[in-house]
């Protein structure tokens, strides 16, 4: 793959007034200071050397070599060292901590997409690429996630990976089965999503194998990255577990006496994902006002708790760009995790069509539509509505659910009309397609709607709920006005970065190049904004933050 971007113009360098400051003085030879615009962008672009500004002659001159001796005025024949970086390679970005215990070279994650969006081959792709993929377990039939874990676990051999745990409140069952699942085949580490409350299939899945070492020190093998975007629940994943759960479990013969008693010495989570304004399930929380709240929080419950191991708060949400990644970072995020950008990649789960919608996106082109998982509960996530009416028809259905007790309250008319243009279908063979379904996945949701009509109601419109999102990962042609696509605003930001270049279009979206290109120019920008502060601003054509093909990456980096 090559760029379609042209070459640059000559680059328009300002001469070095008299105010500018100077910070000491460089020495090296004369021919290592480059003014050429290709050669300043590869001084720029070397990420992995130290990064010198000097007064050449009253001009910018740029270089990677000499040294440099800061706090001395410069003699007659001495340079004026204007701005200086130091290297900043983006293994360097977030914290290494993070990195080391999960055993990845980058603090990049890619999150878990539901119904299998992030799927095998994103996840794969991205571990084998040093950083963390999590698997899109949420939605998915228990054999279709033990299938993934098994083929994950066989093709990565001891490469880490990560996989959902979503929080499944009308679903009994559901949770605890998919626990078993991950207990089962080894799997040591979880992003955990949704949770508004701790459960008792958590708490388990965090305390099995806890143990002390030789040393006394307290071994947690099972692993959890949390999401959250409200400082309750953010407050929970940072305590150890509740007390309650502890002894249900202990008295339930789930675990021990002594896991229990070690239970208090850890967090439920020793990392947790600050979730902003994203797709999916989200609050639309501003990241510049969350993230630190998070990190407050986070430095209080470590003081109150006193840990072993320190807590950790990542980023997602709004992060698709270097500037927003470079931001996050600058928050003080351990790790950020991106989402829609990894469906529209050629490894996601999702189909051509909804990868070609996603390309056209822009950042206003996103709303709030209802949660199948929690269509009772009024929770929404956020969808794209550029090409869909999903958003609006979710809404309807949830408006009647609200209005109306049981099906045969809807007046005809309104009922005839979801028929014809939502379902497509009468009420009666869509109950039997509703029936078929949780007879098979959750049985009891059948006896309760039989005993109560305005649970049959939701069962019925959840069955449009949660087909939408398979006729988009289907691609299924006659359905795509009622595709549900996980969108938030950070797809429209990448759109809007990537134009021009060959990552606008859809087939050349790769997930680990899009990764690459963010984390680089994260550093990228993290190392302009160091000689900003130093008083030296580059003009636009100094610097080069367009999408870089593989070939390109693999050289700067």
């Amino acid at each position: 793959m090559s760029s379609t971007l042209s070459p640059p113009e000559p680059a328009r360098t300002a001469p070095v007034s008299a105010e500018t400051r100077q910070l000491g003085i460089w020495s090296g030879a004369a021919g290592d200071l480059n003014s050429a615009p290709s050669a300043r962008l590869s001084v720029i672009n070397s990420l992995d050397k130290t990064l010198y500004i000097v007064n050449d002659k009253g001009k910018h001159a740029f270089t990677n070599n000499g040294n440099a001796k800061l706090g001395v005025s410069p003699g007659k024949n001495e340079t004026a060292l204007l701005a200086y970086a130091p290297p900043l390679q983006p293994k360097r970005l977030g914290d290494a901590g993070f990195c080391g215990d999960h055993g990845i070279r980058l603090a990049y994650m890619s999150g878990a997409m539901a119904n299998g969006i992030a799927s095998v081959r994103l996840v794969r792709a991205i571990a084998e690429a040093g950083m963390l993929g999590s698997f899109g377990a949420a939605g998915l039939m228990l054999d279709e996630i033990e299938k993934a874990i098994i083929e994950l676990k066989s093709s990565l051999g001891g490469t880490p990976f990560a996989a959902n745990l979503i929080h499944s409140p009308n679903e009994k069952g559901q949770e605890e089965a998919v626990v078993d699942i991950y207990i089962r085949h080894g799997l040591q580490l979880v992003e955990a999503s949704a949770y508004m409350a701790l459960t008792p299939a958590v708490v388990r899945y965090r305390l099995h194998g806890i143990h002390r070492d030789e040393q006394g020190r307290v071994i947690t093998p099972n692993r959890i990255i949390a999401k959250a975007s409200r400082i309750e629940v953010a407050e929970r994943w940072f305590s150890p577990a509740p007390a309650k759960i502890i002894r249900q479990l202990l008295d339930a013969g789930q675990i021990t006496s002594e896991q229990a008693e070690l239970a208090g010495s850890v967090p439920m989570a020793q990392d947790l994902t600050v979730e902003a304004d994203s797709g999916g399930h989200t609050d639309n929380r501003p990241a510049i006002t969350l993230i630190p709240t998070i990190i407050a929080l986070r430095d209080r419950l470590q003081k109150k708790f006193n840990y072993q191991q320190g807590l950790r708060v990542g980023a997602a949400g709004g992060i698709a760009t270097p500037a927003s990644a470079a931001a996050a970072f600058a928050m003080g995020a351990a790790y950020i995790v991106t989402g829609t950008v990894n469906q529209a990649c050629v490894e996601s789960g999702s189909s051509d069509l909804v990868r070609q919608m996603l390309t056209e996106a822009r950042q206003a082109d996103v709303a709030m539509a209802p949660a199948v998982d929690m269509f009772e509960m009024g929770v929404k996530l956020q969808v794209l509505k550029r090409g869909t009416m999903f958003p609006m028809r979710g809404n309807k259905l949830y408006e009647l659910y609200r209005t109306y007790d049981r099906i045969e309250d809807i007046p005809a008319a309104e009922l005839a009309s979801i028929e014809k243009s939502i379902f497509k279908a009468p009420m009666t063979e869509i109950w039997q397609n509703t029936l078929s379904f949780f007879l098979e996945r959750d049985p009891e949701q059948v006896q309760k709607a039989e005993a109560d009509a305005k649970h049959k109601m939701a069962l019925m419109f959840r069955w449009y709920l949660g087909l939408s999102s398979r006729w988009a990962n289907a691609g299924v042609a006659d359905r795509q006005v009622d595709y549900q696509v996980w969108c938030g605003p950070a797809m429209g930001a990448f759109n809007e970065w990537t134009k021009g270049s060959f990552l606008e279009t859809a087939e050349n979206r790769s997930a680990v190049n899009v990764a690459l290109n963010i984390m680089f120019g994260a550093a990228l920008v993290t190392r302009l904004n160091m000689l900003k502060l130093q008083g030296v601003t580059l003009e636009a054509d100094e610097i080069e933050l367009r999408p870089k093909t593989d070939k390109e990456l693999e050289s700067l980096l």
